[in-house]
């Protein structure tokens, strides 16, 4: 399911921002941007998200503001060969040139001379880790809410769309209720065609190829199944929770009887529902993709 959340908080001379995203995938995929430094608390952020959420592509992103500047330092080895480079570049140059001496802003303005301190002691990198672990668990509470809220709409349009296909199977159930009457219409007709160009059949032969040609259009079966399926798919609709790997194993389940039911029709209108059903469990199984 998609959604999108967002967290912030400040502490220790620091603030950041947590910005995660939840798009739909089969499986639970986190990917991850951590500022330097914050890499340790990658287990412990994997295993909230895992706590929350089983499927889904998530994408999470951390960034990190200090609240103060760094301090300076004087990096006094390479100022100190600087200085004497310079000296002895006067001398090899003295009487060709007028040269003034450095001045200090030019040597410290030269690369490497200053270096910003980065390093904080260690009880406050670790109290700097904490806070933002609880700031995620936060951010996912957020997220895990804005998914929540799709879930609802989605199990709303599954539920309509469950019943829709109720009723498709209901009309199939009408249609192949009279496929036999109809099997036996169109034999007698045929017979009737051929009466004068074949001796006549026996009533014991007619009545062989009128049970065939009906066990073998019969749909009843497929017709019990996708019920059942059907009926299951409202049974966890109904329970909620993480259901989407199972309405996706009932979709397969739901379009092979469709299949079956298309292959064996023997009456226009039953395969007209047939392929109206199939469609309908297509788009059915398009919006289970979107379930956790």
């Amino acid at each position: 399911m998609t959604g999108f959340a967002r967290a912030e908080g400040e502490a220790d001379g620091i603030s950041w921002i947590w910005e995660l995203k939840s798009v739909n995938g089969r499986s639970l995929e986190l990917r991850l941007r951590l500022p330097p430094g914050f890499e340790p608390i990658e287990p412990q952020l994997r295993a909230g998200l895992a706590q929350r959420c089983r499927r889904g592509n998530i994408s999470a992103n951390l960034a990190v503001t200090r609240l103060t500047p760094p301090a300076i330092r004087i990096n006094r080895a390479v100022l100190a060969q600087i200085v004497a480079l310079s000296r002895e570049l006067a001398g090899e140059i003295a009487g060709q040139l007028e040269t003034a001496p450095p001045r200090l802003d030019g040597l410290i303005g030269m690369r490497g001379v200053i270096e910003t301190v980065e390093e904080d002691p260690e009880e406050i990198v670790e109290a700097r880790r904490t806070a933002v672990l609880a700031s995620w668990s936060v951010a996912l509470d957020r997220l895990a809410a804005a998914r929540n809220q799709e879930g609802a709409r989605l199990a709303a349009l599954l539920t309509d769309q469950r019943a829709g296909l109720a009723a498709q199977v209901d009309s199939a159930a009408a249609s192949a209720a009279a496929q036999p009457a109809a099997i036996r219409a169109r034999l007698e007709a045929l017979l009737g065609e051929l009466s004068g160009l074949a001796a006549g059949i026996p009533e014991e032969r007619v009545a062989q190829e009128l049970a065939m040609l009906v066990t073998r259009s019969d749909v009843r079966e497929e017709l019990d199944r996708l019920r059942a399926h059907i009926a299951q798919a409202g049974e966890l609709l109904d329970r909620g929770d993480a259901i989407g790997r199972q309405l996706d194993f009932l979709c397969q389940e739901l379009n092979r009887e469709a299949n079956t039911l298309c292959s064996k029709s023997a009456d226009i209108e039953l395969t007209r529902i047939g392929l109206s059903l199939k469609a309908a469990i297509e788009q059915f199984r398009e919006q289970v993709q979107n379930l956790e």
